[in-house]
């Protein structure tokens, strides 16, 4: 079966992180769009989303500011959520997008709020 170069992409970042898995770190994948993005902290050896946080929810929806503003706030508001569950240590999957711009600034952001990766 030949995949896509988005599917290869995804593969390939996904298949270099469950490797070096531990039990001890969840894996937070990261999902962007022209105009909103989105994150989730996912366990991998139960597959089950423990938390999440986007741009569409109602929290954002009467804001006016820009995507990189945007992407700070919902990596603040995603590191607030996971000191409530006390989770600390994470990989970081990029998925197919390159480390810049505001995944960059999103991993920053987490880096900031106590998140380790």
């Amino acid at each position: 079966m030949k995949l896509d170069t988005r599917t290869r992409k995804n593969f390939r970042v996904r298949n270099k992180l469950k490797k070096v898995a531990n039990n001890d770190r969840y894996r937070l994948s990261i999902s962007r769009s022209s105009k909103n993005i989105t994150a989730q902290i996912i366990d991998d050896v139960n597959k089950i989303t423990l938390l999440s946080a986007s741009s569409v929810e109602k929290d954002f929806q009467g804001t006016k500011v820009n995507k990189i503003e945007l992407s700070k706030i919902v990596a603040e508001k995603l590191a607030k959520k996971a000191q409530e569950k006390k989770i600390k240590k994470i990989f970081f999957d990029r998925g197919i997008y390159k480390y810049h711009g505001r995944v960059k600034i999103f991993a920053e952001t987490l880096r900031k709020n106590g998140m380790k990766f």
